[in-house]
């Protein structure tokens, strides 16, 4: 049975706290494992959260500073340690690439698995595979960054009813799967349009172009609030944004399931966020993430 959901590491912003480590989000998808922004102490909340470094295909770090990226260190060394028996494939800003060197190498450890650099340098696809296509789009802030985004291939759904009506069943369905027509009867007449699944990853930026792009349709969007909306000139000043513009954002784009994230050390009550984000006009599912909390992704309409 296949799994799709999101397993949180860790919500702090740049100071983490007694109740939140700094940033680290698993993206259970199927059989893939992906790792996004392992900042300190990622490798310890993995354990602490189930996750073995055998789960990890990809690692995808949005930008270079420390509460993104100071785990990158441990994490690699522990998919060395445990001998991981496939490779691992990175995406980072290019322009990040002494620092990517820099952790990776950090300390002396053996080298047992093959670890694939594949820094990002412009806006587009990254890779494909059978279940999902991995896009990046550049974002704003004072460091180079890039986000995510997750699409899985539409498909078609069998419609058991439509089935049933035209006397198709047992193999003759996967016939008429490969073929598109089995004795008069064509794939549109007995099935429909199924919309492949859409997940978002925005990590520190202002409001751009990007962060609507990504957004664009997400069954589930992951995205920074690092501060109040009354804080709204710290969040412009700094590169972020606040809750109400995450949401708003989240509206805009027609979001199914929003998880509100990193969040500034100087808030400790996490439900203004929610308060602002559906002050903003969100409707749909609304996460305020936790550490160690699981987040299933929508199932599909």
């Amino acid at each position: 049975m296949s799994v799709r959901e999101l397993v949180v590491l860790g919500t702090a912003s740049q100071v983490p706290t007694r109740h939140r480590n700094h940033n680290g989000y698993l993206l259970r998808w199927d059989g893939q494992g992906l790792l996004f922004d392992p900042g300190e102490g990622t490798q310890r909340q993995m354990l602490r959260a189930g996750v073995a470094a055998h789960d990890l295909n990809r690692i995808c770090v949005t930008h270079f500073h420390g509460d993104h990226s100071l785990g990158l260190a441990g994490v690699i060394q522990r998919i060395n340690l445990d001998r991981v028996p496939h490779p691992v494939t990175a995406h980072y800003p290019a322009s990040g690439q002494r620092f990517f060197d820099r952790l990776r190498h950090a300390t002396a450890y053996r080298e047992t698995v093959r670890l694939v650099e594949c820094p990002v340098a412009a806006d587009g696809e990254l890779d494909r595979t059978e279940s999902y296509v991995l896009e990046a789009r550049r974002l704003w802030h004072p460091v180079e960054s890039y986000g995510y985004r997750l699409v899985e291939p539409d498909a078609r759904r069998m419609l058991p009813d439509r089935l049933a009506e035209h006397g198709i069943a047992g193999p003759d369905v996967g016939r008429l799967k490969q073929r598109g027509e089995l004795n008069g009867v064509t794939l549109d007449d007995v099935s429909e349009q199924r919309r492949g699944q859409r997940f978002a990853f925005v990590m520190d930026t202002r409001l751009c172009e990007g962060v609507h792009a990504l957004a664009e349709g997400a069954d589930m969007l992951v995205i920074e609030s690092t501060f109040l909306d009354e804080d709204i000139q710290l969040a412009v000043d700094h590169g972020h944004l606040t809750a109400g513009q995450a949401a708003e954002v989240a509206a805009r784009a027609g979001v199914r399931h929003l998880v509100l994230t990193h969040f500034s050390q100087r808030y400790a009550d996490p439900t203004e966020f929610e308060r602002q984000a559906r002050a903003a006009g969100y409707t749909g599912e609304l996460t305020i993430a936790q550490d160690l909390s699981r987040v299933p992704l929508p199932k599909r309409g």
